[in-house]
């Protein structure tokens, strides 16, 4: 059965995007912790990071770096975490999540994002993934 990652993938469900290429996608989260918290995703439906193929997973940490720079110009925040806990859907996906300190990492402090508070994140985030001389974020 396809995760729900998989139906944003092919456009089933609703996503705001701001990466694709032929192995991966990357777009903003429903529930973030902090504005611009962003999910990198293979487009194969592989449950555990661990088992991803090692060119997927190499090619993963590629595109959540050059996310991570694109977030870093727009939020400006101290650090952009990593995150790999995969307990929420089952498919690969790494958090991008702008922090300040410990705390801005905490999973509680999630909140529902509107429709059109992704769509300006998202817009704001291709716009300086696109200044970086980034394609994939040119869709």
């Amino acid at each position: 059965m396809p995760s729900v990652f998989t139906h944003i993938i092919n456009g089933d469900l609703p996503g705001h995007f701001v990466w694709k290429d032929e192995q991966s996608v990357a777009f903003l989260t429903i529930q973030p912790i902090r504005d611009g918290h962003v999910l990198v995703v293979p487009r194969a439906e592989v449950d555990h990071w661990d088992a991803l193929p090692e060119e997927i997973a190499r090619h993963l940490m590629s595109v959540a770096r050059k996310i991570a720079h694109g977030i870093k110009a727009e939020w400006n925040p101290l650090r952009v975490s990593l995150i790999v806990a995969g307990f929420e859907v089952p498919h690969t996906h790494l958090h991008l999540i702008p922090a300040d300190d410990m705390g801005d990492l905490s999973f509680g402090r999630a909140r529902s994002a509107s429709k059109d508070e992704l769509a300006e994140a998202a817009s704001r985030l291709r716009a300086a993934l696109r200044a970086q001389g980034n394609a994939e974020a040119e869709f």
